[in-house]
């Protein structure tokens, strides 16, 4: 598969000389464009708009409000349709977060359970490659709905909150729809139809009739965070750890029963007073009681998202470089560690505008794995192929990122990490918002 070419257009004049930074009061916005290009899913596009109000500055720069709204689509089917809200006026005593998001995604990724207990065959889906199978070999068709109300409130000052919150999923899986993805390629580019790793698993028994489709979970979740961040979206010292329960029960519509605890810990440490910064989150997901059916085991669930999407290990949320999703299991562990430098600030248009980098390190692994019953697998060479019991250890990226930030809230984040093991793949570019933590 050609890799995703992405164009972001980000203009400004930088020809201003570095000023003390503006108190900033009221409604700010910033806009991006996105545009987009992929083999299989087409070209996108789209816009992105970020508004945050400061009501009087008092607070300046965190904030009291926060909209942020994209739509984005590729020309195939696949797209971003997000509404968040974040409020700490709109309810007296409480911090509301809202979240209406649509995620149709034509090819999602699938490459089994438990890490490196599957092996990745690069070339089945590489069309040069001599075992080539298909490029959607580890693919699968997904519509995701999320609707997501959180709430938070004081224990101690702003330092200790309690946290709550509901989430309604709705999960539609299917096979990837080859002639969707057929129309417009020239004939050498075509997919012929061909079974992927999703299609196996349903046929060994590995993802049940009663999964296969997807289904309807509804979490509610309750917890507890200590915060002391300076800074909200631009943390430069502090602490910001939570102990959240998550549970998804039949009473309120899922599909099935579970129970998991996530454990997140982040810490800022200022090495040089507005310029150099070491950051690092370290995250722990187990399912306490339940099954998780298939298409749910890629979610992490912290208090609030940063992003439109929180799902790994693996991918632009939790390890950069390597694949999305490359590590699902009923238990997660991961870490993120960067030393963030911002090494010019300067105003433009009443803007504060700094420029910086970020040099990071990226692990993760499985560490409660999905019981998978390999005598269902028939066939010897299958099960050599496809499986590797006991192979799974930390996962590990590195890599390098550039940021644009206006007024310390509306991040242009670029990052590219680089899978130092070639059964993670190899590298990923990913274009976002805000830092990663």
């Amino acid at each position: 598969m050609k890799k995703t070419i992405v164009l972001s257009l980000v203009i400004s004049a930088c020809l201003f000389a570095a000023k003390k930074e503006i108190t900033k009061t009221g409604w700010n916005f910033g806009l991006l464009p996105v545009i987009a290009y992929n083999t299989d899913l087409g070209f996108e596009y789209g816009v992105l708009f970020n508004f945050v109000n400061f009501g009087d500055g008092s607070s300046y720069p965190n904030y009291n409000q926060k909209v942020y709204v994209e739509a984005s689509r590729y020309t195939k089917g696949s797209g971003i349709y997000r509404v968040y809200y974040d409020s700490y006026t709109l309810i007296p005593g409480l911090r509301f977060i809202g979240d209406v998001s649509y995620l149709p995604d034509r090819a999602y990724t699938f490459y089994g359970y438990n890490g490196y207990e599957s092996v990745y065959n690069a070339d089945w889906e590489d069309p040069d490659a001599p075992s080539y199978r298909t490029r959607v070999f580890y693919r699968y068709d997904r519509d995701f709905l999320r609707l997501k109300a959180d709430f938070q409130g004081k224990i101690r000052g702003n330092t200790l909150r309690w946290a709550a919150g509901i989430t309604g999923r709705n999960c539609k899986v299917a096979s990837v729809d080859i002639d969707k993805m057929n129309k417009g390629q020239d004939e050498e580019d075509k997919l012929t139809p061909q079974p992927g790793l999703y299609e196996k698993y349903v046929d060994w028994g590995l993802i049940s009739d009663a999964e296969k489709d997807g289904g309807f979970i509804t979490t509610v979740k309750a917890g507890l965070i200590y915060d002391s961040r300076d800074v909200i979206s631009d943390p430069g010292r502090g602490i910001w750890s939570e102990a959240t329960l998550i549970a998804s029960p039949r009473a309120l519509g899922s599909e099935v029963d579970f129970i998991k605890l996530n454990l997140t810990h982040r810490q800022y440490i200022t090495l040089w007073p507005q310029t150099l910064v070491f950051a690092y989150r370290l995250g722990y997901q187990e399912t306490l009681s339940g099954k998780t059916p298939f298409y749910y085991l890629p979610i992490i669930e912290p208090s609030e998202m940063l992003a439109s999407k929180s799902e790994g290990l693996g991918g632009a949320q939790f390890n950069r470089g390597i694949m999305r999703t490359r590590m699902i299991g009923e238990g997660m562990l991961y870490g993120n560690f960067e030393f963030r430098l911002k090494f010019w600030r300067f105003t433009v248009a009443n803007q504060n505008i700094y420029l910086g980098t970020n040099l990071f390190l990226d692990a993760g692994r499985v560490v409660t794995p999905v019981d998978v019953d390999v005598s269902q697998v028939t066939a010897t060479e299958d099960q050599i192929a496809y499986f590797h019991p006991g192979a799974e250890k930390m996962h590990y990226s590195t890599g390098l990122g550039f940021k644009i930030a206006m007024n310390q809230n509306f991040i242009v984040s670029v990052d590219y990490g680089v899978a130092l093991d070639e059964q993670d793949g190899d590298s990923g570019l990913y274009i976002l918002l805000n830092y990663l933590f």
